[in-house]
């Protein structure tokens, strides 16, 4: 049976990763975004704001897919707002496609912040105890992630489809002009720290300096929600989904300075944001870029400090637990560090950044 997919937010660092697994896996794929612009040509532009019901009826009239992914959210100014326009936004694109003759699956990408809570509330309430696992259930406060689960149940159960839930920790991966990159916005800091003569020390809190972390490759994230789309074991079941080793900051950070030929500054013993260090930085960039031939010299492009920062500056422990994803099925594994060296040598080779 042939698979086709709609990707909202085949732009992004997911939906792109996922683009790319889909179709050098045979896939035909549909890539929804407000104004579509895709790194592939293959991906077959739907131009719709999911925040109108009747611009994406009107879009996505006729369109027969077997699978949707849905990896875009927009940001609002208090997570009442989120709830409101992010439930909104999924309840109005199943609504539309929901009743797809061939329709089987859809799936929603979230995060950790299921455990940890929305970041105007993070970490506040009672987290749960680490390594997260599926069963720890929701925070008792306003959370867009579950009103996006509470419409994608709801629309299963009215039309039938299947669905999952994938948590990824802090992405890594390929994107660029992407609000929540680490992975760019790190090799951004080093570059601007090795041009500049500027310090490379690690922003974030104690906690994160010295406790146990992971994260979430891109491509292994889209290896899993094709897992779970097309696996009996993947149905209606929500996962944690992370590259399946652990490690401390303390450790990788002096691995990623010397991969940019660059010192790192000891540790000072406390958080120093991103974004007020690197507040003057976008005419250093600029003056980079000119130098080097970059393909990007608006620096608000590339780097998401306030993201990293949020990420790097937790005051807890975030460890994540992928044995329901073990036991079901899915056993694939992806080192870290090499997560990491893989996108910045793409990163330079796409003149992202300097060679």
């Amino acid at each position: 049976m042939s698979k086709s997919a709609l990707i909202v937010g085949a732009g992004g660092i997911v939906g792109g990763n996922l683009a790319d697994r889909l179709l050098d896996q045979g896939w035909t794929v549909h890539g929804l975004a407000r104004r579509p612009s895709f790194r592939r040509p293959e991906i077959k532009p739907v131009a719709a704001d999911l925040s109108k019901p009747e611009e994406t009826a009107a879009a996505l009239k006729g369109l027969d897919v077997s699978h949707v992914f849905i990896s875009a959210w927009s940001r609002q100014a208090t997570e009442a707002e989120n709830c409101r326009v992010n439930g909104g936004m999924v309840r109005n694109l199943l609504d539309a496609v929901g009743s797809a003759p061939d329709l089987r699956h859809v799936a929603l990408v979230t995060g950790l912040k299921h455990y940890l809570g929305p970041f105007e509330a993070y970490g506040a309430g009672a987290v749960p105890e680490t390594p997260f696992r599926e069963e720890q259930g929701r925070q008792p406060v306003e959370n867009f992630y579950y009103a996006q689960e509470d419409e994608l149940f709801a629309a299963s159960a009215r039309q039938g489809f299947t669905w999952s839930v994938h948590r990824p920790h802090t992405i890594i991966g390929y994107a660029v002009g992407n609000a929540m990159n680490m992975g760019v916005t790190l090799a951004v800091y080093a570059t601007l720290c090795r041009e500049a003569g500027l310090p490379f020390a690690f922003p974030g809190s104690p906690t994160q300096w010295s406790g146990l972390t992971d994260i979430t490759d891109a491509r292994l994230l889209a290896r899993h929600l094709e897992w779970a789309a097309t696996s009996e074991a993947g149905r209606n079941e929500d996962f944690n989904v992370v590259n399946g080793d652990v490690f401390r900051w303390n450790w990788l950070w002096p691995r990623l300075a010397a991969y940019f030929g660059i010192e790192a500054a000891p540790y000072q013993g406390e958080a120093r944001p991103l974004e007020q260090a690197m507040a003057d930085a976008g005419p250093i960039w600029s003056g980079i870029a000119e130098r080097h031939g970059l393909v990007e010299s608006d620096l608000t492009r590339l780097a998401s400090w306030w993201h990293t920062d949020a990420d790097l500056g937790r005051p807890m422990e975030v460890v994540t637990d992928m044995t329901k994803s073990r036991k079901a099925g899915f056993l694939d594994y992806q080192s870290t560090p090499d997560s990491f060296f893989d996108l910045f040598a793409r990163l330079k080779e796409d003149r992202i950044i300097p060679g």
